[in-house]
């Protein structure tokens, strides 16, 4: 059944930080972000931008703007997902922003998700230097890097780390 294929990507996905030096097609890659923006979206606005690192100084560079994790530089592809303001608050004002981060973030765990399920490995790194992200990569003002994805043939497989009991993070009816 596919919600059980959808539940066991859940709960099977590791992060991924060890890569074979393995290339991506462009086909694998083109649906990969496919995946990524069919994530939910406010408005159906897509206020997210995809950007597609395949330069090894780029990624080097990236890796060391993210706090020296130097796995990022090893990584075949890099994905930084960016929240793209305008395209959501010409509708929402304001709220948008936050609208826009939220399109942002749904569209990396679809894509987390869509690697795992293509047999390949990825990590949501949010620990790096904002400006100096967008600086290497030209960002526009208008647009901020929300995560930068290193992708690849997995060169490890670590165990699935353990989550707190859902009853201790559950609120029935109030806090």
């Amino acid at each position: 059944m596919a919600y059980e294929s959808c539940l066991d990507a859940i709960f099977t996905r590791v992060s991924i930080r060890r890569f074979k030096p393995d290339p991506i097609s462009e086909d694998v890659i083109k649906l990969i972000l496919e995946a990524g923006n069919s994530a939910p979206s406010a408005g159906n606005l897509q206020a997210r931008d995809f950007i597609v690192i395949r330069d090894r100084d780029t990624k080097l560079r990236l890796a060391k703007a993210s706090l020296r994790q130097m796995f990022i530089a090893e990584a075949p592809i890099v994905i930084v997902v960016c929240a793209n303001y305008p395209r959501s608050m010409r509708i929402y004002g304001e709220r948008g922003r936050l609208y826009a981060e939220q399109d942002a973030t749904a569209a990396i765990e679809n894509i987390l998700l869509a690697v795992h399920m293509l047999g390949l490995g990825g990590v949501w790194v949010g620990a790096f230097d904002e400006n100096e992200v967008s600086k290497i990569l030209e960002i526009p003002p208008h647009a901020r890097p929300m995560a930068i994805i290193p992708i690849g043939h997995p060169a490890e497989k670590p165990e699935r780390r353990p989550r707190y009991p859902i009853d201790y993070l559950t609120h029935w009816e109030r806090w």
